[in-house]
């Protein structure tokens, strides 16, 4: 099995691969100061929760944006597992052109996120991942990432408000029901859903006009589904989409499993 991690600023994704199929995953609060020890009890927990042993993950496959737990996670899984890991950045085989000004700038979920559209979708695409940050890549149809667009995220968004307007209450995000609020509440709620959405909308119909051609709006992360239903601009939801590009990186970059089955783990 391939153990494939997407490492982010509010939370981690952990995926487990049998072949290209995903046969388990969790979503978990990032805590940068967790220890690598901490980690490998709660994932062992994890796995057996699914029937799974941390004795069948032949391969790791890693992306972060917190440097902190990019060692954290690198000593889990050589101490635990037993497998030295693939860790995304600019200086392995990406299978995608980094046609940016620095691609050393580049973080790695921008990296899978571009190398997922180019391999499983048509492209030029546009990736829209919905995170701490909501990030707009632009795939050309020569799998090259042109560039990305970044905004403040869904939530993030909020928190700047709540934190200088001194009378707003933090309030429950749901589908407001008019955009014109007759309430506190309610205003803030239709301003928080629809003027995201308007973001988002602005935002891809600028980078189609740049990008050219037709390009397939591909929408992935934890909060996608929030933003996507009120809106008509993309053309797919993909929640996987980041555990994919990961799993292509690690076919690009390390030996097949298929080739370590015979290795005895030593935990």
């Amino acid at each position: 099995m391939l153990l494939a991690i997407d490492v982010g600023n509010t939370n981690i994704v952990l995926g487990v691969f049998e072949g290209d199929r995903v046969v388990a995953s969790w979503r978990l609060t990032t805590h940068p100061v967790r220890t690598a020890d901490e980690y490998a009890a709660l994932l062992r927990t994890l796995l057996e929760q699914r029937g799974l042993s941390m004795s069948q993950v032949l391969g790791v496959s890693l992306a972060s944006t917190v440097p902190p737990l990019t060692g954290t996670f690198r000593e889990l899984s050589e101490r635990y597992l037993d497998v030295p890991p693939v860790v995304v950045s600019a200086e392995i085989e990406t299978g995608v052109r980094l046609a940016v000004d620095s691609p050393a700038e580049v973080g790695a979920d921008r990296i899978v996120d571009a190398l997922a559209a180019w391999k499983l979708y048509r492209t030029p695409a546009i990736v829209v991942d919905f995170g701490t940050a909501t990030t707009f890549d632009a795939v050309t149809a020569a799998g090259e990432l042109l560039g990305t667009a970044i905004a403040p995220g869904f939530l993030t968004s909020m928190e700047g408000l709540y934190a200088h307007a001194a009378k707003l209450q933090r309030i429950e995000f749901r589908r407001p029901d008019a955009a014109i609020g007759r309430n506190t509440t309610a205003a803030m709620r239709s301003g928080w859903a629809y003027g995201y959405v308007g973001l988002v909308e602005g935002l891809v119909a600028r980078i189609k006009r740049e990008l050219g051609g037709d390009p397939m709006v591909i929408a992935t992360g934890g909060l996608a589904e929030l933003v996507v239903q009120e809106t008509d601009v993309v053309d797919v939801t993909d929640g996987y989409l980041t555990l994919h590009g990961l799993r292509l990186i690690h076919e690009l970059n390390a030996p097949p499993l298929a080739s370590v089955l015979g290795r005895v783990p030593t935990r």
